[in-house]
């Protein structure tokens, strides 16, 4: 049997806990994530997770080059849901090695009827509870890091929402001690603020719960006068047109619209040496990019930013 890039296992909850209200964090774990690994640090590495479908069985499929293929062909009641996470950490080793999930949750009536498999599943886990997961194996390539600051970024701008939390975790965990920048993370509430995200001492980290206010409002006016905009671009910006089929995604390497990208950042102006990573809800996203690149002048090279989920729709896996 060919060894595939990525490891497909049957995992089991081996650890859970509320940690605040609006986190769940599950650790996972099976005999066969001992071959777990990356040929590097985890940064905001991404892996998908398949939830158990209406038969309340975990779905199995053949890995390879079809895999996605494979997993639409079962059947409604077996298939059952794919999410992606970004995995917050990773502990133990051999057999023993366990994935560390974080997963956004909200109870019944928090957002209207809003509700999706990994919020249901989260909400309910128990020590024992099954799902499927596709994930790095160890001495393979392997793509979702978009963590890819260029030689010259010496001015590290971290930006985020509650599903952005992990993320930028593994971030800060896995950045080189001389790092120095600001990371904003937007979560629901005061409670959410999770004293462990940590990075070097030259980075501040800025909590900022919504307690209430629109969502993205303070995340961006913060993120505005942290590079000193003017009043122009502190106006609303508006969003980047979006493909309702889609995520806005694009790093200096990568563009989900198709658009080339590639070059490199300038390396004299007002915002030489600064790097953008910003990440969660769409609009919050395309609407902070704009700002940044339309508005203030930053060049694309300089920017990565990921639309993880849409407030109001059911994303695909």
């Amino acid at each position: 049997m060919a060894e595939y890039s990525f490891l497909l296992e049957t995992v089991e909850v081996r650890a859970v806990r509320r940690v605040s209200p609006s986190f769940v964090r599950v650790e996972l774990g099976a005999d066969g994530l001992a071959d777990l690994g990356l040929d590097g640090p985890w940064l905001d590495t991404r892996v998908k997770i398949v939830f158990p479908g209406a038969s309340g069985v975990v779905p199995t499929f053949e890995t390879g080059d079809d895999w996605y293929a494979r997993w639409l062909a079962l059947p409604d009641e077996e298939r059952g849901c794919m999410r992606t996470y970004t995995v917050r950490d990773v502990v133990g080793e051999g057999v023993d090695t366990r994935m560390v999930i974080d997963i956004v949750v909200h109870d019944p009536g928090e957002h209207g009827d809003a509700t999706g498999p990994g919020n249901d599943w989260a909400r309910n886990a128990t020590i024992g509870d099954q799902v499927a997961l596709m994930a790095p194996r160890r001495g393979h390539a392997y793509g979702g890091i978009e963590w890819l600051p260029g030689p010259g970024a010496r001015d590290l701008l971290i930006v985020g929402d509650e599903t952005a939390a992990p993320a930028v975790y593994g971030v800060l965990r896995d950045l080189p001690r001389d790092a120095r920048g600001t990371a904003y993370l937007e979560v629901p509430c005061s409670d959410d603020v999770l004293d462990d995200v940590v990075g070097p001492e030259g980075v501040e980290v800025v909590w900022l719960p919504r307690d209430g206010r629109p969502r993205g409002e303070e995340l961006r006016a913060r993120v505005l006068e942290r590079l000193d905009a003017t009043a122009t671009a502190h106006a609303d910006a508006g969003d980047l047109e979006e493909d309702p089929d889609e995520m806005p995604w694009e790093t200096p390497v990568y563009s989900a619209s198709g658009e080339e990208v590639g070059g490199e950042a300038p390396a004299d102006g007002p915002f030489a040496g600064l790097y953008a990573w910003i990440a969660g809800e769409s609009r919050v996203v395309t609407g902070l990019r704009r700002a940044l690149v339309k508005d203030l002048g930053v060049d694309r090279q300089q920017v990565a930013f990921m639309g993880y989920w849409r407030e109001g729709v059911a994303m695909k896996a």
